[in-house]
């Protein structure tokens, strides 16, 4: 159960690929691999990684194009770990979009400390990592959640669950991606788990849990914690019931 950074790591060395798996896990991150641009497109796609380490040199598509083609779906940050070391290769590479550049054979302390710095500049400024919706304040730095002025008091997991949706705040997070970023790779099928888990951090959050205002269902997708201007619409001008769809965990468990 982790919200570890969730690398994807493409190479079409599997002893590459296990030693990356290996040390950056020992790092503390989280990582999924593919051996070929195909399969790093779909994975990529369904798990919706926090950075890609990615290998120029693959046998079916070139890591130039599958690089071209991730960034057509992701805005997440790509490092190139290639045995191609000339200073035009890492041109080209960066030119083209990759955020930094590592050569084959690279140490492991260094890659973990390069993925560290590329994703500390893509986090933003300090004052997006307090997310206020009415009286409920989300304080991403100190781990605190306060209501009123009061703390609100959360186990372990409804916390990470809830870190995920607020460092992702207006974005609509699938059920698989949320499974995997709390609960690890496994569990990306358990939807059924996570409706509980929602529904138990709801009844924390929310002034009225049956009709949530702050952590919206995005039905048959997954959730998204809303921002506050949403919520504030949401107030001025509330839907009609025909225009109402479930928002609730009990709605959705409910059967068809």
């Amino acid at each position: 159960m982790s919200t570890d950074p969730l690398i994807l790591a493409i190479d079409d060395e599997p002893a590459i690929l296990r030693l990356l798996k290996l040390e950056l896990e020992d790092q503390g991150f989280t990582v999924v691999t593919a051996q070929n641009g195909e399969d790093a497109l779909a994975v990529a796609q369904t798990n919706r990684p926090d950075l890609v380490l990615l290998d120029v040199l693959m046998p079916d598509i070139s890591g130039l194009e599958v690089m071209r083609r991730l960034r057509e779906q992701s805005d997440a940050p790509i490092v190139m770990v290639t045995a191609k070391d000339t200073d035009k290769d890492k041109v080209v590479g960066l030119d083209m979009g990759a955020d930094d550049y590592v050569t084959k054979p690279f140490n492991p302390d260094e890659l973990a400390a390069r993925i560290r710095a590329v994703l500390r500049r893509g986090q933003g400024p300090a004052s997006a990592r307090v997310i206020a919706h009415g009286t409920l304040e989300i304080d991403l730095d100190s781990r605190l959640v306060r209501r009123d002025g009061e703390q609100v008091t959360l186990t372990r997991t409804e916390w990470l669950l809830l870190q995920v949706l607020a460092a992702n705040a207006g974005r609509v997070m699938t059920n698989p991606e949320l499974l995997s970023k709390v609960w690890g790779a496994e569990y990306r099928d358990d939807v059924q788990y996570l409706r509980v888990w929602v529904s138990r951090l709801r009844h924390k959050l929310e002034v009225n849990p049956s009709e949530p205002a702050i952590i919206k269902t995005m039905p048959g997708i997954g959730y998204m914690l809303a921002a506050g201007d949403e919520e504030a619409a949401a107030e001025e001008s509330p839907a009609t019931d025909a225009q109402q769809a479930p928002t609730t965990d009990d709605e959705l468990l409910a059967p068809a």
